[in-house]
């Protein structure tokens, strides 16, 4: 079991990393990889769980410990994280092979509402890596697509080429009653017959609905505030409007409020808020 008592709480890891074994690295795009993880101690593995929208914090033995969403879904899908590379910790992290060992800490964090959202239209949008912390979140409505009504998760990216998690696309895009997948890219390169233009464009091309909706918002600044402003334009009110919060976390449970933007701390109030929250929050995302 843990080395201190104390340092699991209903599931969590709270102070002490555990250590979980790099099962499978797969690339995604350029400079970003998915690596598959599982925790050696398997009593601590059976009781760790996990909710849409949290994060972890990652150990990189030698390098560092960062902050990362967790793209899998809570039930049936395989625990995985997926990293772009930026910086001392992250490029150890893509240094790695199946069999290394890193140090897990969490989950933390607030987690999508979904029991608020239960039979209401959801849309997600996400610009090029912003899919990441959304993934979980589809999975799991995918999963439990009877609590909901229509479902449109509707992507952009510069090229084809950058679109991430292609095989679960191309699933997702073979269709399911009720839940629509629309691609566009920025730059349409050599075979590509699908959209071309900014994410924003496919609002009107999926005929999003707007009554009994929310959505999820998740990109990077341009693109995050394009998408919000043409939401609210269509008359989806910023309370129905989400999105998560990436800042430099350190602790991951509130102490060193390291993560403090205005009177909130993102790694326990959030990461997930409510554009409405966003606002009031005194910072330009």
């Amino acid at each position: 079991m843990s080395a201190i008592a104390g340092n699991i709480q209903d599931g969590r890891i709270i102070t002490i990393p555990e250590v979980a074994t790099v099962e499978e690295i797969r690339d995604e795009i350029r400079e970003v990889k998915t690596f598959y993880l599982s925790i050696d101690d398997r009593d601590i593995w059976s009781q760790f769980k996990w909710k849409s929208g949290q994060f972890i914090m990652l150990t990189v033995f030698g390098a560092g410990e960062f902050a990362v969403s967790l793209p899998a879904a809570p039930e049936d899908d395989r625990f995985h994280i997926t990293v772009r590379t930026v910086g001392k910790v992250t490029s150890a992290l893509h240094a790695l092979k199946p069999g290394d060992k890193v140090g897990i800490r969490g989950p933390f964090g607030n987690g999508f509402p979904f029991e608020e959202i239960k039979g209401k239209n959801v849309i997600y949008v996400a610009g090029g890596i912003g899919l990441i912390p959304l993934r979980s979140s589809i999975v799991h409505v995918l999963q439990k697509k009877n609590d909901f009504e229509r479902v449109l998760v509707l992507l952009g990216a510069r090229t084809a080429e950058d679109h991430m998690y292609k095989e679960t696309l191309a699933q997702w895009q073979k269709g399911v009653a009720g839940f629509e997948c629309h691609l566009t890219v920025d730059v349409a390169t050599l075979g590509w017959t699908g959209e071309v233009g900014f994410v924003h464009t496919l609002l009107d091309k999926a005929k999003i609905p707007i009554e009994n909706t929310v959505a999820f918002v998740c990109g990077p600044p341009v693109m995050f505030n394009t998408v919000i402003g043409e939401l609210m334009k269509r008359g989806l009110s910023d309370e129905h409007i989400f999105s998560t919060l990436e800042r430099h976390m350190k602790c991951g449970v509130g102490k060193c409020q390291h993560c403090a933007v205005g009177r909130t701390l993102v790694c326990t109030d959030g990461p997930v808020y409510t554009f409405r929250q966003i606002k009031t929050l005194g910072e330009e995302i």
